[in-house]
C-alpha cells in the first residue's frame, strides 16, 4: 500500500479491438463520444451482478476476543506469517470448536493493525462496512474482526494458493503459472471488480492489484484487502472527488492529476494487471533497462501489433499458451489502459470479453515455443 506520485505520459495511438468475437470497438485520440455512446448501449447490462453476489443490509461477522486469535495464531508466531500490507501482518491461524459451517476446524487468515502502518482504524472501519456486507464467489470471504483496547484485527478465510503477485514474480521459484490458469484468475478477478461497480452504491475499489487477488485451492480468483474502497458518485456526478490513494504503477491517471475518481478508473488498474499477467513482469522495476522500467509505458504501444506478441510473452510459459487468445488479452489490456477514462469498457464489457476468450481458448491445442 502506497500513495502514487506523477502522472505518466502515455502515448495515444488509434487502435481498432474487436469484443465478443465479433464486436468491433474502435478507439482513438479524438473518439471519446463514440466510445461514450458504445457503453451507454450496455449500460443496462451494467446492473447484472456477477456469479450468485449478494449485499446484506449489515454486516454479518463475528466479533472475536483477541484471546481466540493469539490461540488460533499461537500467539501471533513468526512462523505463522503469511503476508504483509499497509495494514500490517497476516498470520495463518486455526479455530477450533464448532464454526458457523459446521466443521469443528476452520484455517483462517488474520490480519493485525499495525499501529504505524499507511492504514488505520478508517480502513479497518471500511473494510468491515464494505466487505462484511458482500458476498460473491470472487471476493475474499470476511468471517469476523477483533477491537479489543488497542488491538485491532480482521478475520477472513484463509486461501490457501497465495496470492497472484506471489505465484507471478516469486524469486527463485521454477513454479509459473499455465496459461489456462491465468485465464481463469482474470475472469475471476473480473467478475468481483464487476459486482463492486454493479451494486447499488457502485463501489469503487481504488487498488486493484495482484498482490490484493488471493487464489484458492483451485486458483478461483478473490479480491481482497477493502480498505481502499469508496462509494461511487451520486446520481446526476460523474466522479467522487478524494485524496490520491492507492499503489504506484496501478493508479489511474486522471485520478493522479487531479484526485477525480470514477467507476472506469478501476478499468485502468485491472489494465495494468492483464499486463502483468501476459508478462510475467511487474508494473515498475527499476533493475530493468532504461526505457523498461516503467512496465505500461514500455509495453502499450506493442500491443496493437500481433508480431511483438511473442517480445513481450513471459518466457516462463516457454511459449505454451493460444497465440490467438493471447493477443486477445492484449487488445483487451490496450483498451483497458486508455488515457481518457471514458474510452475504457465497463467491466461488464470486459467480463464479458474474457469469458469469450477462455471458451476459445479451452476449444485450441497449445502452440510449441
Amino acid at each position: 500500500m502506497g500513495v502514487c506520485y506523477g502522472t505518466p505520459d502515455f502515448p495515444t495511438p488509434s487502435f481498432t479491438g474487436y469484443l465478443k468475437s465479433g464486436m468491433k470497438l474502435t478507439i482513438s485520440s479524438s473518439s471519446s463520444s463514440a466510445a461514450s455512446n458504445s457503453h451507454d448501449l450496455v449500460g443496462a447490462r451494467d446492473n447484472q451482478a456477477f456469479g450468485d453476489g449478494e449485499i446484506l443490509a449489515a454486516p454479518n461477522l463475528t466479533v472475536f476476543s483477541f484471546a481466540e486469535l493469539k490461540e488460533a495464531t499461537n500467539n501471533f508466531r513468526p512462523d505463522a506469517v503469511v503476508g504483509e500490507g499497509g495494514f500490517g501482518l497476516v498470520y495463518k491461524g486455526v479455530l477450533h470448536g464448532k464454526q458457523q459451517s459446521g466443521r469443528t476446524r476452520a484455517i483462517i487468515a488474520v490480519k493485525r493493525l499495525n499501529p504505524e502502518g499507511f492504514q488505520g482504524y478508517e480502513q479497518w472501519l471500511t473494510e468491515i462496512e464494505f466487505l462484511g456486507k458482500l458476498s460473491h464467489p470472487n471476493l475474499a470471504k470476511l468471517l469476523g474482526y477483533c477491537r479489543q483496547d488497542e488491538n485491532l484485527a480482521l478475520v477472513y478465510e484463509f486461501m490457501p494458493k497465495g496470492s497472484l503477485n506471489n505465484h507471478l514474480f516469486r524469486r527463485g521459484s521454477a513454479a509459473h503459472l499455465p496459461w489456462d490458469v491465468r485465464l481463469k484468475i482474470a475472469v475471476g478477478a473480473a467478475r468481483g471488480l464487476a459486482f463492486l461497480h454493479c451494486s447499488e452504491r457502485k463501489l469503487i475499489y481504488r487498488d486493484f492489484k495482484t498482490s490484493n487477488i488471493l487464489l484458492d485451492g483451485s486458483y478461483t480468483a478473490k479480491l481482497s484487502d477493502f480498505g481502499l474502497v469508496k462509494s461511487g458518485p451520486a446520481e446526476g456526478e460523474s466522479h467522487v472527488s478524494t485524496r490520491v490513494m492507492g499503489t504506484f504503477g496501478y493508479a489511474a491517471p486522471e485520478y493522479l492529476a487531479t484526485g477525480h475518481l470514477y467507476v472506469k478508473s478501476d478499468v485502468y488498474g485491472f489494465g495494468v494487471v492483464l499486463l502483468e499477467i501476459l508478462t510475467g513482469l511487474t508494473v515498475f522495476d527499476r533493475s530493468r533497462p532504461a526505457g523498461r522500467k516503467n512496465l505500461v509505458e514500455w509495453v502499450r504501444p506493442l500491443l496493437s501489433s500481433k508480431r511483438f506478441l511473442k517480445t513481450i510473452m513471459d518466457s516462463k510459459l516457454e511459449g505454451k499458451y493460444y497465440t490467438d487468445s493471447a493477443f486477445q488479452i492484449a487488445q483487451l489490456a490496450f483498451i483497458c489502459l486508455r488515457v481518457e477514462h471514458t474510452q475504457r469498457p465497463s467491466m461488464t464489457e470486459v467480463v464479458e470479453e474474457l469469458e469469450s476468450i477462455e471458451a476459445s481458448n479451452a476449444n485450441r491445442i497449445p502452440r510449441d515455443a
